[in-house]
């Protein structure tokens, strides 16, 4: 069998590694970018009244209609953009990449980043251009164009805030790349509500921009949907790559229905991102870290040289599960992400990972 795989398997494939989620177990889960809060129960118990309306014999609204005017109402989207919904925002970037796949074209980013970038390149065939962030995880305008010149990339795609470090790119380099660069370039905001900048509304002011969104962070994780916005002429052709009923009858109807309450979890948001300044404000406490700044609902840090793998073992024999990145790019050598939980969980990680720092 082995012979057979290494036969029709392309080596690029094999090569790869499979995304890997860890089993949280019984653990505090601070490892993947998840609102804390479950839905208060009379929320939940109008969710399921709701759910009866459900046609679970019939094939869902191909375009998702209804549930695209709730998302363009509350993502603010432009009303001469088009809207594209994927099952979470992997399967938008797969449909952009998809539709722009050819021998010898490139994707870009810059890196670290979010790795389904990579990930869904190598799948399509394409090749990945990785641009370096500075020390300190900014863009270096001189490099990244100078990189636009030389791979005249298909697609670049930023995220804006950036996965894993949390900040901000700088806005003013963004538009100049958007005024330079021949190809599509794609401004993540997945972590949107807990930033206050966004792109949404420069869409038509640039022709090659789209911008992609995704309910997962404001409390939707398990929902998976995702939205890409941009000018319709691009998203028509885009659109030829999304698999037929993507968006499933169940997933509309939640979708509406927690879009109707976005006040709900956008007050939630609101709380991370007070809890954000008050776990930065812990971790910058504990003198022998680095602590990056963040506009999304995690914080990156960097421990003392060679620790990362203990300090993370020990959190996890401790019963609380966050990122390690230490070993994934050389940038982030030594790293450890935590998500901002509730104040319980952000108090009981402290209190583990300072004895954990000094011993």
């Amino acid at each position: 069998m082995q012979e057979k795989i290494n036969r029709l398997i392309r080596p690029e494939i094999r090569a790869l590694a499979a995304y890997h989620v860890p089993e949280a177990g019984d653990m505090i889960k601070l490892d993947a970018m998840e609102n804390p809060w479950s839905w208060p129960d009379a929320l939940r118990d109008a969710w399921m009244e709701a759910l009866k309306s459900a046609e679970i014999n019939r094939y869902p609204d191909p375009s998702a209609r209804a549930l695209q005017a709730d998302m363009r109402r509350v993502m603010q989207v432009p009303e001469d953009a088009g809207v594209i919904l994927g099952n979470g925002s992997d399967e938008l970037i797969q449909m952009i990449i998809q539709a722009l796949a050819a021998p010898g074209r490139v994707v870009l980013a810059p890196v670290p980043t979010f790795v389904m970038y990579r990930q869904v390149s190598v799948v399509a065939g394409m090749e990945f251009a990785a641009v370096p962030l500075q020390d300190d995880f900014s863009l270096d305008a001189e490099v990244l164009l100078a990189a636009v010149e030389a791979h005249k990339p298909a697609v670049i795609f930023l995220a804006y805030p950036n996965n894993p470090t949390g900040n901000l790119f700088d806005a003013a380099i963004l538009h100049t790349l958007l005024s330079r660069a021949d190809g599509l370039v794609v401004i993540d905001e997945a972590y949107a509500p807990f930033t206050d900048a966004s792109f949404m509304s420069r869409i038509g002011d640039y022709d090659n921009l789209l911008v992609l969104r995704t309910v997962s962070k404001m409390g939707l994780a398990g929902l998976r949907l995702g939205l890409l916005a941009g000018p319709p002429a691009w998203l028509e052709q885009i659109d030829k790559t999304r698999l037929p009923y993507n968006i499933s009858v169940v997933n509309q109807l939640t979708g509406c229905f927690a879009l109707q309450h976005a006040d709900h979890f956008m007050r939630q948001a609101q709380e991370i991102r007070s809890q954000r300044a008050q776990l930065y404000t812990g971790l910058q406490a504990l003198s022998s870290l680095t602590v990056y700044p963040s506009e999304a609902n995690f914080i990156l840090f960097r421990t003392p040289t060679g620790t990362a793998g203990d300090v993370f073992e020990g959190l996890k024999t401790a019963g609380i599960l966050i990122k390690n990145l230490d070993g994934t790019m050389g940038a982030l050598q030594d790293c450890l992400r935590v998500t901002v939980g509730t104040p319980a969980e952000n108090a009981a990680f402290l209190t583990v990972l300072k004895p954990l720092l000094a011993s």
